[in-house]
């Protein structure tokens, strides 16, 4: 079993108050638990720092905790979460980010069980295929490589690996890195202790914490992709369509 927390900031640079945005009758933060909740966790909570986001989960029967407001990341919000609710060392927490309503259920579960199986991994996450080049140079849109037993070796905004002859241009294998994390409660207790580092700083990723200090991430090649988050006005224009003709 696993249980999924959602950290939802209040603050956005591009959306404020994104959590609580209306997708056809109900705040996104809503959305996101209900799709959540059709993987399996035996627990869903949401991670937030900022009261009417509470007050909205007390509102859907969505169970909730109020978390620092200066955490840096995802991770360290979730880390909050685990020691305040006292859960034992070896509980899967899968990581579902506050802004994508549309997320497939069954990567929920896929990776929580990818980290199941991977003993010497402290953290699991999944990639898909890139088929274009476009989205291969796109720094909007983190890579990932891994070595022969599927652990990440490094994740980048840059383009990995970088076709340096022409030969390899045609035929090159990437991966684009989706952003869902499983962890062991036992190691989210160490990460929120891990020095920041200055990868971490510079990529603006915060998994670059986890390869840096030495610890292995598992990476499921998975074929359920998920649609995409909500950054911009457009894209909730569009999840709020999706929603709409459900």
């Amino acid at each position: 079993m696993f249980k999924v927390v959602i950290p939802a900031r209040y603050a956005s640079t591009r959306l404020q108050g994104k959590p609580l945005l209306d997708i056809a009758g109900k705040p996104m933060v809503v959305r996101v638990a209900e799709q959540a909740a059709k993987s399996g966790a035996s627990e869903i909570v949401i991670a937030t720092d900022f009261e009417k986001i509470m007050q909205v989960a007390r509102e859907h029967n969505i169970k909730a905790v109020m978390t620092n407001i200066n955490h840096s990341s995802g991770t360290d919000r979730i880390a909050e979460v685990a020691q305040q609710l006292n859960w034992a060392d070896d509980e899967i927490v899968v990581n579902v980010q506050g802004d994508e309503p549309l997320i497939d259920p069954k990567l929920i579960k896929e990776v929580a069980a990818y980290l199941d199986s991977s003993k010497e991994a402290v953290m699991a996450t999944a990639c898909h295929a890139i088929h274009d080049e476009a989205a291969l140079l796109n720094p909007n849109i983190v890579k990932v490589v891994m070595d022969a037993n599927g652990n990440a070796l490094y994740f980048s905004r840059s383009p990995i690996p970088y076709p340096q002859d022409e030969i390899y241009k045609a035929n090159i294998q990437a991966y684009r890195h989706i952003g869902i994390y499983a962890y062991r409660v036992g190691f989210l207790k160490k990460y929120a202790q891990l020095a920041v580092t200055e990868l971490e700083k510079i990529e603006s990723l915060e998994q670059l914490r986890v390869l840096h200090h030495g610890y292995k991430i598992s990476v499921t090649v998975t074929a359920n992709a998920p649609a995409s988050g909500v950054d911009t006005q457009a894209d909730l224009d569009y999840v709020r369509g999706v929603f709409k003709d459900k």
